[in-house]
Order: C-alpha cells, then structure tokens, then sequence
C-alpha cells in the first residue's frame, strides 16, 4: 500500500501536535494516510472539493479534527459518502465540549462518528477497524496491537500484585 488510504483534516496549525497522533497510529499499522489543513468556516470551497474528490483519489476514511465550532468533520460527511471520523479538539473556553457537541450533533444521514476531545489515536484506529474489512494486512495488525496491549496490561498487573 503507498496510496493514501486514509485522509487527516484539520481546521488550523494549531491543531497539528494532536492530529499528528493519528498519523503517526495509522503509520505504525502500516496504513499510508495524507494531512492537509482546511477550515470548514474559512476555506469551505476548498473543503467541499477535498471531501468531494476523496473516493477518486483513493481515500476510504476520513479524519477531522477541529474546535471550538467544529463545522469541519460535519462539512466533509455533507460531501462524501466516505466514513468520516470527528475529532473534537480542546480548544477555548469551554476546552473542546463545544467542539465535541458541534460534531456529534449531525442530523439524520450525515453520520459523523465522533471520539473524546483531543482522541486523534483512536481516531486512527477506528479508521483502522474500518479498513480491516477489506484489507486482512491492517486486522492482523490491528489484532496483534491489541494482543500486545494486553499482555503489557497483564504484565503491569502482575507487577503491581507483586508488591
């Protein structure tokens, strides 16, 4: 897999140290991704034609993170029939609860599935289980991540008894 399969939107710069967690998640399982900046509010053009162009570009799942308004996930699964996933991001003075009701909110046939505020990692997982469907590669990646986090979980139990 080289081509992009999954695409990673953000509303701002700013935003980037928390959506680069789900890069750096989809590169560790192996699953190619592209990152872009584009504001649901500032460049809506340009947001419209990337959730329009996606499918033909290659892209099977999608990632928003935005805050405070948080338009930008809802925007892109109003464009695409593409699985979009929202990430609410801590951000003003309510730190993200804006964000994570403007994302969850969506009205009927325009899902967005929506993780915690700031859960960019899960994000990219739940992209990953999406895929898994179709490509074995990415489950058997996915399964033996989760073996793996539950034999470290066993091994810091049986640690934590010891003493």
């Amino acid at each position: 897999m080289k081509k992009p399969l999954v695409g990673i939107l953000m509303g701002s710069d700013s935003d980037l140290p928390v959506m680069q967690m789900a890069a750096e998640v989809l590169k560790e399982i192996g699953v190619p991704c592209e990152m872009d900046i584009s504001s649901a509010h500032r460049l809506p053009d340009r947001t419209a034609e990337y959730a329009k162009t996606a499918r033909e570009r290659g892209l099977e799942v999608l990632i928003a993170g935005a805050g405070m308004a948080a338009h930008l996930a809802g925007v892109l699964a109003s464009h695409t029939t593409l699985p979009v996933i929202g990430v609410p991001l801590k951000s003003g003075p309510l730190n993200g609860m804006d964000a994570l009701y403007a994302t969850v909110q969506m009205p009927t046939g325009i899902p967005v599935a929506t993780v915690a505020i700031d859960g960019a990692k899960n994000a990219a997982y739940l992209a990953c289980s999406i895929l898994s469907i179709k490509y074995p590669d990415i489950a058997k990646k996915l399964e033996a991540f989760r073996e793996k986090s539950r034999k470290d979980l066993l091994n810091k139990s049986g640690k934590l008894r010891k003493k």
